[in-house]
């Protein structure tokens, strides 16, 4: 299957999978409402699947994967909005928690919430993790999320060119590593609680260290723009079972190194912000009294940093 560049991709549509070469052609705004006719059937379709909680849409870029959306209905006028793309964990549920979770925050914050939605067993061997690690088989999933705002950008007309992040556990997983390796297109990174962590060491290759990073995406490590963005990281201090996150020998993931980081998730997490810190990244850390692998239970504290950056920002 040809690629389709990210950048490209809010335009296209991957009209054949499999075997077949992949044929992309534009899909316009127009297109998608034709099944309604004209008139107020389509603009009520558009209040209710387009604005708000949206509905479940496939990507252009590869309809395999979907997303949904919180967008502020002010957005209908023509209102300026960021954006949160918000990643969910393995059980993929989540994607819905967080898009109902942060939706009152977006409307009074004026920001938009993307959830991507990667299903378990995308290429039918039933397996739970690749886009955790960015790559699985022909997919990109870092890509697909960059052309999944790009989509949405032209869709709903914002300028999307930088936005902020936040997943837990396996969300967590995805967001630092896809920090690492587009710093450039986030103004904030919120990091929770991940079970594995990639740091920022040179003499490793992935997924524990960056080694290989340029020779394995394509694209070399620039730590000047990872310094640029506020980066959050949130975890329980009660988050210590280790059941799911010890790399044992044979394991697809295990490599050498796979669990020096720590043996529970707070640690790990610890060993991540200092190889931040390292790299002259402002990190705020998070250890929340009490907490275990909660994802609601940490969400305010995510909200409270999210509004402390877009506030700093709106203000230049």
């Amino acid at each position: 299957m040809r690629r389709i560049d990210p950048i490209d991709a809010a335009r296209f549509k991957t009209a054949a999978w499999g075997r077949t070469k992949a044929v992309p052609f534009f899909i316009s705004q127009e297109t998608f409402m034709q099944e309604l006719g004209t008139g107020e059937a389509v603009a009520r379709a558009k209040a209710i699947y387009d604005y708000g909680q949206t509905a479940i849409f496939a990507s252009q870029a590869d309809p395999r994967l979907h997303m949904v959306l919180y967008v502020p209905p002010t957005a209908a006028d023509g209102r300026k909005l960021d954006l949160l793309v918000a990643v969910h964990g393995t059980g993929r549920t989540s994607a819905i928690d967080f898009r109902d979770g942060f939706a009152e925050f977006g409307l009074y914050n004026d920001c938009a919430v993307l959830c991507p939605i990667f299903p378990v067993g995308v290429l039918g061997d039933g397996a739970r993790s690749g886009y955790k690690f960015l790559e699985e088989g022909d997919i990109r999933y870092d890509q697909v999320v960059l052309a999944m705002v790009a989509e949405m950008a032209d869709k709903y007309r914002q300028d999307w060119s930088k936005f902020a992040m936040f997943g837990f556990s396996g969300g967590g997983h995805f967001v630092h590593r896809f920090t690492i390796l587009h710093s450039e297109k986030l103004w904030a990174a919120s990091i929770g609680a991940p079970g594995s962590v990639t740091l920022l060491d040179p003499t490793r290759d992935w997924w524990v260290g960056i080694r290989d990073l340029e020779a394995r995406f394509g694209k070399a490590f620039r730590p000047e723009d990872l310094a640029k963005v506020p980066v959050h990281m949130i975890v329980g201090d009660a988050d210590l079972e280790t059941w799911e996150i010890t790399h044992k020998p044979g394991g697809k993931y295990y490599m050498d190194g796979a669990n020096d980081a720590g043996k529970t998730r707070p640690e790990r997490l610890a060993a991540l912000a200092s190889s931040f810190r390292n790299a002259g990244v402002d990190v705020t850390f998070d250890r929340v009294p009490g907490v275990s692998h909660d994802r609601m239970k940490v969400l305010g504290y995510v909200k409270a940093f999210l509004a402390k950056v877009l506030e700093g920002r709106r203000a230049k």
